[in-house]
């Protein structure tokens, strides 16, 4: 199931849906400072900052991914851009919420004709684990399975609000050959209701779910963007240390989307293009590592492991591909990850999108126009998925 783009009807509905929720958990204090931060800008600041760099900015001088966004697009990352700086985690943990963004996927679907998903799809709770199984045919036992995280800086996103996004993997896994391709995914704790290592102990939680579902662990491939992604580099290395037999257990293939490899990094800086936020971010990382470790920890800051050795162990076996944009906040930190990991002569491979920003293959899911621009990062994903892990029928 792949529905069309976002549309106005659908960020109105969105809105609709975000604000009982807002007035159910968030004080009306909570909500009034917010309005008089966010009011002035999106009415004053951010209309005239689009309109110089779009119409009164000659083209070289304009951030590269205003050279090439839509007016939709480009409206749409300013505000996130906003929200994601200077509107609380507190406000954002109700936007990527489940009761927010469930009711909204089914608008979408009822506006496409879907009266039901036509892929079968589920709830998981149980101790230490819970999250969302969705699979082509309930029926059968799956022949690959997807494991995703979600991202969000720890603090705030939800399995929900990647609903669509992973519904389109599953279902360009079907039409790439796989004759029954099933995802789960993590709705791990958010801070500041919990710290590390609570995450990455759900985290293991639910690739021992995965491993009960799939056939062998080779046909897992784990992945998740930002955040999630942090969290399946440090689950790897988590199981990479095991001596119980999870060390013989490791998935097949890791898609890391944007990792957020180094948690806490003095040399992150905010570029013209991303809608990431350094300060943001350091908040965000402080929180989630709370009192239990430190930031060098390669269990809460994969990036800041240097031993060649433990990658190795650690690494997929049939290989990595790391997908992020050329212009995000991450970039120097995903480069320099895929760089140690070459030189210690594991197979990696990367897709660096030039002009994009964080997490862009959801972003263009949901934001770009033409169905070939808009699969462009799953259909990327899905093939080097299919020229590592074959689909069962043709092994």
């Amino acid at each position: 199931m792949i529905l069309s783009q976002i549309a106005w009807v659908d960020c109105f509905a969105f809105l609709a849906f975000l604000a009982p929720q807002l007035l159910l958990h968030v004080s009306l204090l909570e909500l009034a400072a917010c309005a008089a931060r966010a009011i002035p800008h999106l009415l004053l600041v951010l209309p005239y900052q689009l309109i110089r760099e779009r119409y009164f900015t000659a083209h070289a001088r304009k951030s590269p991914f205003v050279q090439h966004a839509t007016l939709f697009q480009d409206l749409v990352i300013r505000c996130v851009r906003f929200a994601f700086s200077s509107i609380p985690a507190i406000i954002g943990k109700v936007f990527f919420s489940k009761n927010v963004a469930l009711p909204f996927l089914r608008f979408r679907m009822l506006r496409h004709g879907f009266w039901k998903s036509p892929i079968y799809w589920r709830e998981v709770d149980r101790k230490g684990m819970k999250g969302i199984y969705m699979v082509h045919d309930e029926a059968r036992r799956p022949d690959v399975v997807v494991y995703y995280c979600h991202g969000g800086g720890f603090s705030m996103g939800s399995a929900y609000f990647y609903m669509e996004f992973l519904f389109a993997w599953v279902s360009l896994l079907k039409d790439a050959g796989y004759s029954n391709p099933a995802l789960f995914a993590l709705d791990y704790t958010l801070v500041p209701e919990a710290t590390y290592p609570t995450q990455l102990q759900e985290t293991l939680a639910g690739y021992k779910y995965c491993l009960a579902i799939a056939e062998d662990s080779s046909r897992i491939c784990v992945s998740g963007d930002s955040a999630g992604a942090t969290l399946i580099l440090s689950l790897l290395l988590c199981l990479s240390n095991y001596a119980n037999g999870m060390k013989n257990k490791m998935p097949g293939l890791a898609i890391p989307i944007s990792p957020w490899a180094v948690i806490v990094n003095e040399n992150h800086h905010n570029t013209a293009s991303d809608y990431l936020d350094k300060d943001s971010l350091h908040l965000y990382g402080s929180q989630y590592i709370g009192t239990k470790a430190t930031s060098k920890d390669p269990l809460v800051s994969p990036g800041d492991c240097k031993d060649l050795t433990w990658w190795r162990r650690a690494s997929p076996s049939l290989g990595w591909f790391f997908v992020y944009g050329a212009e995000e906040v991450f970039a120097p930190d995903a480069r320099d990850l895929v760089t140690m990991l070459r030189k210690g002569g594991i197979a990696v491979e990367a897709l660096e999108e030039q002009g994009w920003i964080h997490a862009w293959p959801v972003v263009k899911l949901f934001l770009c126009n033409g169905q070939e621009e808009r699969q462009s990062g799953l259909r990327g994903m899905v093939n080097f998925m299919r020229e590592r892990l074959q689909p069962a029928k043709d092994v």
